[in-house]
């Protein structure tokens, strides 16, 4: 079962940090990749951060320097460290993994920041 499983997200004041996982059972070490966006209601998904299979990184502009993803094989989590967090990076996080041309979206969590 690939389903994954968001977890981490809460209420923090800005300029303070989250770390999100996403658990899934599949063994993401398959995983073409895998990647974290957020969704404000009334807004487009953004694309937040991205790891593939072999380990390459990117970053959506507006978090680049803040955010670190990241991923544990044996556990089959990858982790989204948020710092320096600001009152516009308040959405839901999701999750999503790319495995077998099939996209896997976890249902996410929600993280608010308030100043």
């Amino acid at each position: 079962q690939v389903q994954p499983v968001e977890s981490g997200g809460g209420l923090v004041q800005s300029g303070g940090s989250l770390k999100l996982s996403c658990t899934t059972s599949a063994n993401i070490s398959k995983a073409s990749a895998m990647d974290w966006y957020r969704q404000t209601p009334g807004k487009q998904r953004e694309l937040v951060a991205t790891i593939t299979k072999s380990g390459m990184i990117s970053y959506g502009p507006s978090v680049r320097g803040r955010f670190t993803i990241s991923r544990n094989a044996a556990k089959n989590t990858v982790y989204l460290q948020m710092n320096d967090l600001k009152p516009e990076d308040t959405a839901t996080y999701y999750c999503n993994v790319l495995m077998g041309n099939h996209n896997y979206l976890g249902q996410g969590t929600q993280v608010t920041v308030v100043s």
